[in-house]
């Protein structure tokens, strides 16, 4: 099994924290959904691992992120879980780069979270580049993580 970043407590505990600092000081400014995808990634590989009590964290992070956005609580863990049982398993099975494989993670979950916000809230030009800023941060971010 191989090691990676998302292995260590540590790591798990800096998305929790940063994800919810973030987002509590930019919802006074604007959209926030900062740290999304990370979280939803980190979440992911937790899931993988079976290390279920730093999911814990990580599902009270998302939480924090629905409540401030005034989804429906756990409706981003729900979108989590089924991007996770039912999306994952067939992207890993039609692309064999296994490195562009998390940034399509990201991509579904994004999508997911943009259809689940029109459904919640009103449609914007604004959202749209405001999610778009954020896939290019949480592709930057994954790419500095792998």
């Amino acid at each position: 099994m191989n090691k990676n970043i998302f292995d260590r407590l540590s790591t798990v505990i800096i998305v929790f924290i940063s994800t919810i600092l973030i987002n509590f000081i930019s919802s006074i400014y604007f959209n926030p959904i900062f740290l999304a995808g990370v979280l939803f990634l980190t979440f992911i590989k937790i899931l993988k691992r079976e290390y279920y009590y730093s999911a814990f964290f990580l599902a009270i992070a998302m939480l924090f992120i629905e409540l401030n956005n005034g989804f429906k609580p756990f409706s981003l863990i729900l979108l989590t879980c089924f991007i996770y049982s039912f999306i994952v398993p067939y992207i890993k099975r039609i692309i064999s780069y296994s490195q562009l494989n998390e940034y399509l993670y990201i991509l579904t979950f994004y999508i997911g979270f943009t259809i689940i916000y029109i459904l919640n809230n009103s449609f914007s030009n604004e959202l749209f580049f405001t999610i778009f800023i954020n896939i290019v941060i949480d592709f930057l971010i994954v790419g500095l993580m792998i």
